[in-house]
């Protein structure tokens, strides 16, 4: 018995589809992973900075947007948080 083409041709629709969807549900899952750790790690860096306060006297404010700030800049992120709390 042949198989039609049309199912043939359905199936290997229904599979492009279905990795389409998986791609389009992944790909924003992992910038919100990513932005997680790097707010966790930022939010850790800041924290570390107010840690020597004692010695500087400079402290940074520990909030969620400081923290994602830093954590999704790096570096140069938190060198526009310290700039900022010296400028305000």
């Amino acid at each position: 018995m042949p198989v039609p083409w049309e199912l043939v041709a359905s199936f290997a629709l229904g599979l492009v589809l279905l990795y389409l969807m998986g791609w389009l549900l992944l790909v924003p899952m992992r910038f919100l992973w990513r932005l997680i750790a790097g707010g966790l790690l930022g939010g850790l860096c800041l924290w570390v900075v107010n840690q020597f306060s004692g010695l500087t006297g400079f402290t940074v404010p520990l909030n969620p947007f400081t923290a994602l700030i830093v954590g999704f800049l790096g570096l140069p992120g938190a060198g526009l948080v310290i700039a900022l709390k010296l400028l305000l």
